[in-house]
């Protein structure tokens, strides 16, 4: 858990945590991890121990000794870390308190996944709405359509290719302008031009057949 907020190259902080505890307490906290690291690497942590300077800080986190202060002050009365003057000349040691480290990650966690959650359920909501809506709409379109005066198998085709289109959308709702009145008085025109033509044409056929059965 504690690699996870090591710093080496890069600093690397969890926002949630700096959210909760401070950016520059987990700045110097993932430093303070990454030197641990180091020393428990060399096998010199000493029942959990260790040294850093702050010099050493400064150079790696870029903290002011007066930002460090403030910082190590604060995680020291979260209960995250511990410090002890040790040696001679003393140098500042420190101790991360692990249990208590892992209780404020894990609730940091636990906060973005409910964040997470209740940005999903949001989603899905206004995803539901909008298909609700749609359905709703489509059927006004069509009692609106079916209560005009025409014949039943007119008006199912004009909904059929009216109320085509996407979940977002129907092809209708694409239009600039869209009376439902006058379309259906425009599609009923076309419809019987093109079923006169049609009958022209079957009579024309008609004829022919008939003509070469008299030959």
């Amino acid at each position: 858990m504690k690699n996870l907020l090591s710093s080496t190259a890069f600093l690397v902080v969890n926002k949630e945590l700096a959210k909760k505890i401070g950016l520059h307490e987990v700045v110097l906290l993932a430093d303070l991890i990454s030197k641990e690291q180091y020393f428990i690497d060399n096998k010199q942590l000493n029942e959990g121990w260790f040294f850093n300077t702050a010099k050493n800080i400064q150079d790696d986190t870029t903290l002011t000794s007066h930002q460090q202060r403030k910082a190590i002050k604060n995680l020291k009365s979260l209960g995250i870390i511990e410090t002890q003057l040790i040696g001679i000349p003393a140098k500042q040691h420190f101790k991360i308190i692990e249990n208590k480290l892992l209780s404020y990650f894990n609730t940091s966690c636990k906060k973005s996944e409910q964040q997470d959650v209740k940005k999903t359920q949001t989603i899905n909501k206004n995803k539901e709405i909008t298909i609700n809506n749609n359905i709703s709409i489509r059927e006004q379109f069509i009692s609106e359509v079916m209560g005009l005066d025409y014949s039943e198998e007119l008006k199912i085709e004009f909904i059929e290719y009216w109320c085509e289109g996407t979940k977002n959308k129907m092809r209708w709702q694409k239009q600039p302008t869209f009376d439902i009145s006058l379309r259906l008085k425009r599609w009923s025109r076309n419809q019987k031009k093109w079923n006169k033509g049609h009958s022209k044409i079957d009579s024309q056929i008609n004829e022919y057949i008939k003509g070469k059965e008299l030959l």
